[in-house]
């Protein structure tokens, strides 16, 4: 395989100054415009004013994701740039993928040209969509990036001619700046999405920020929300590990989207319990009532599962002064919440089992509610608390209208 020089060196001397002013974009410029949309144009912007007639050029990464599998980028020289995700699903043998030219530029990990003319509807199933749109050239090239992630670039012309030989010779010559380009963009992406996804949105930000030693911990207010699905060790006795996975995803399913929806943070999966914070954003009666909200909304989810075999929730919530960051020891940390306050809502989580009551709150998140309607149930002495805490049920329909 030729080196990058060997394919500038047979470009004509203005050609070769746009390939390098390309190159210069993609590996300065580009990288910090903070929107890829906004790189990919001025790639494409680059690309066309060296004399390439380029009509279109699509990236399609690999992503980390919880949800998509990859992400596609579009330049069309008629509409811009564009953007979407393919979705993640549990069939990974998909067929659209191995009919697709990705597919055999990830096998012989080379560039595959298309003379769409000349190429029949079934070699390809995007051929007729590229004929339609008259398409005549095509060309797909694989980026194999040390950490591992894959990515193509693909590039198209509608001209008659399609591309030249020295059209080619410029995308071969400035492509490893654009993968390079590509690859920083695309692990960038990788890491922002994986500590989110295992962390939460506000500890990723704070990880990436560089909040990453032993002890670094910020004092916040916030209600704090403890859920359990109860008797989970006897419902999955006799499951096996996939169904109790299942079942766990679904209790999730019923609880984090309102949680999230209220502006909360889920920090944990504990098994089957969940930890999840909601940040006093200056009115704590307003914090309270979102938690509230939330929490109501899960509980009338699970209700609402008709899968099987059905199961309760009991969700506990206390409004106080939590300590945020990270604990652990060596190299092994953990960004979460402990302090007193984190102890009481625990506690009063392991009485909604004993009380068989789904929802309860202390008496410190209850001076916050104003008019909502609870129930006293009691005062108890909570292990490791100092003083008997009273605590209240509330009913699980929201009565609060802007919740």
């Amino acid at each position: 395989m030729s080196e990058p020089a060997d394919y500038l060196d047979k470009l004509p001397r203005e050609m070769r100054y746009k390939a390098h002013a390309l190159m210069t974009y993609m590996l300065g410029e580009g990288l910090f415009l903070g929107d890829p949309d906004k790189t990919i144009t001025g790639m494409a912007e680059r690309i066309c004013a060296a004399g390439v007639p380029l009509d279109r050029t699509t990236s399609i990464v690999r992503l980390l994701h919880a949800e998509a599998t990859a992400s596609v980028r579009k330049w069309e020289r008629k509409t811009g740039a564009s953007s979407h995700t393919y979705p993640f699903q549990t069939n990974s043998d998909s067929p659209q993928f191995e009919k697709s030219p990705a597919a055999v530029v990830q096998e012989t990990k080379k560039w595959l040209e298309i003379w769409i003319p000349e190429t029949p509807d079934a070699r390809f199933e995007l051929v007729a969509g590229l004929r339609a749109d008259g398409i005549t050239h095509y060309v797909m090239a694989p980026v194999f990036m040390p950490s591992n992630l894959f990515a193509i670039f693909s590039f198209a012309t509608c001209d008659p001619k399609g591309f030249s030989a020295q059209h080619l010779t410029f995308l071969r010559g400035v492509f490893p700046a654009m993968a390079a380009a590509l690859e920083i963009l695309a692990v960038n992406r990788a890491l922002s999405e994986v500590t989110r996804i295992y962390v939460g949105e506000e500890p990723r930000k704070r990880i990436l920020a560089g909040d990453v030693h032993r002890g670094e911990v910020m004092r916040i207010r916030s209600a704090v929300l403890f859920a359990d699905m109860r008797r989970f060790t006897e419902l999955t006795a006799a499951m096996s590990a996939q169904e109790a996975t299942d079942l766990l995803n679904r209790y999730y399913d019923c609880i984090v989207p309102s949680i999230e929806a209220a502006g909360g943070e889920v920090l944990k999966f504990i098994g089957d319990g969940i930890l999840a914070i909601f940040r006093d954003d200056d009115d704590a009666p307003n914090t309270c009532l979102r938690a509230l909200g939330a929490a109501q909304a899960g509980l009338g989810a699970v209700n609402a599962d008709i899968g099987a075999p059905k199961f309760d929730v009991g969700v506990a919530l206390h409004f106080g002064e939590v300590a945020f960051g990270n604990v652990g020891s060596g190299m092994r940390l953990d960004y979460t919440v402990i302090g007193r306050d984190v102890n009481l809502a625990a506690r009063v989580a392991g009485l909604c089992g004993e009380l068989n009551a789904p929802l309860l709150i202390s008496d410190t998140l209850r001076d916050y509610l104003g008019e909502t309607e609870v129930s006293h149930v009691g005062a108890f002495e909570l292990k490791g608390l100092d003083r008997p805490v009273n605590v209240f049920s509330v009913p699980l329909v929201a009565t609060n209208p802007a919740v």
